[in-house]
């Protein structure tokens, strides 16, 4: 197996000695197909027509031209598929194997997959090495200037396996989702450790903010102690909300299974109140109806403030913040593809998760958030939010 590149020059001249031969074998297998017999066949053939040389063809690919050597009949009646006549253009063929990469198939199953389509073998190996082509885009992806500011900010830790000389460790993934100014989402990058921290999410932070991020209006986290500390230290001025989620899931621990239903119905009328009073005398009856359960009230007590909070602001903004559903949602889309086992290294699951994050793009289309328009008219009724967002606005 080749070196991993470094540069995208030493990605494109790997692609390019990676990608030919395979073209050409794609085009080899047409061959076969047409004339129905394999190349130095030398039995009874039932047609006349034979091999004919070769023609060269430059193709134009993501990496660069490719020059290719083309298979000839001596009847003409060749037409390739994979690459058809006057076609130069194949950058779409290469991206098939990064896409079923990126869809959470193993190198095996690609592999298998090619030549159950075009007819030809490609090592597991080979997989592997076009997959690496994507790393130092990983690097630039993950070290790219970020926007001054974000509306939201969510974040989220998840963990997968990953070998580690003669032993297999548990690794956190820590993921931030941003939404800018228009509501566009932007995953702002992907780090890696062996725990979830206050120190980590520090650092994790601190990056952000040499990237280029000066102001962030909301955070939604769960409940990593001190974590809350840890980002008014890097952005000031920014709210930090809990995720109600993650708090009535802490609850419902203190609560018996048959009573869960009638415990979370009398809870939404507390944080899905319209108004503030209407949610503290909510929250009043909450705790005179489940006193019998201390443990769970006082996971309400202790974090009211996360409640009371989102209050400040119009419902469209607190139906947003309150909950991190949508990294949750980011991480669920990743696990889909790392659910399948260990990882042999880190590079393995960041080429992977980054090739996720492309296919979510594509999901995304740089299109707002839904009720956007809402949040951001919302965002104007209070004139403090409004003048951080006016200053970054036309930005």
């Amino acid at each position: 197996m080749t070196n991993t590149p470094e540069t995208k020059e030493d990605v494109q001249d790997a692609m390019k000695d990676i990608f030919g031969p395979i073209f050409e074998a794609m085009l080899q297998g047409e061959m076969n197909a047409h004339l129905g017999y394999q190349s130095n066949n030398h039995d009874y053939k039932e047609t006349q027509n034979r091999r004919n040389g070769y023609g060269n063809k430059t193709l134009k690919t993501t990496y660069g031209e490719i020059p290719i050597n083309v298979p000839r009949d001596r009847e003409a009646t060749f037409e390739p598929q994979a690459i058809p006549k006057r076609t130069k253009d194949v950058s779409g063929i290469e991206d098939k194997v990064l896409s079923m990469y990126a869809k959470g198939m193993s190198q095996r199953d690609i592999a298998d997959t090619i030549e159950d389509i075009y007819g030809f073998n490609i090592s597991a190996e080979t997989v592997s090495e076009i997959t690496d082509s994507v790393i130092a885009e990983v690097e630039e992806w993950q070290n790219r200037p970020l926007k001054k500011f974000y509306t939201f900010m969510f974040v989220d830790c998840m963990y997968v396996s990953i070998k580690k000389e003669y032993d297999t460790k548990n690794y956190a993934v820590y993921t931030i989702l941003g939404y800018d100014v228009n509501g566009c989402k932007d995953i702002l990058g992907i780090w890696l450790n062996e725990t979830e921290s206050k120190h980590n999410w520090m650092q994790i932070f601190d990056e952000l903010k040499t990237r280029g991020v000066e102001d962030v209006l909301f955070i939604s986290m769960d409940g990593v102690s001190g974590l809350e500390e840890g980002a008014k230290a890097i952005f000031k001025n920014v709210v930090v909300q809990r995720c109600i989620v993650h708090l009535i899931r802490n609850s419902i621990k203190y609560v018996p299974s048959k009573s869960y239903k009638a415990f979370t119905s009398q809870l939404k009328k507390v944080y899905g109140a319209p108004s503030l009073k209407a949610a503290e005398a909510e929250f009043e009856k909450f705790k005179q109806t489940w006193s019998e359960y201390p443990g769970a009230v006082d996971v309400w007590v202790r974090n009211w403030k996360h409640v009371e909070q989102l209050f400040n602001y119009g419902s469209a903004v607190r139906k947003v913040m309150y909950t991190t559903n949508a990294i949750e949602s980011v991480n669920s889309s990743f696990r889909k593809v790392t659910k399948r086992g260990s990882f042999p290294n880190e590079n393995a699951l960041f080429k992977l998760l980054y090739l996720r994050v492309t296919e979510l793009y594509k999901k995304w289309k740089d299109r707002p958030v839904g009720n956007w328009a809402l949040v951001r008219n919302q965002l104007a009724m209070n004139p403090e939010m409004q003048s951080r967002v006016a200053l970054y606005e036309n930005l």
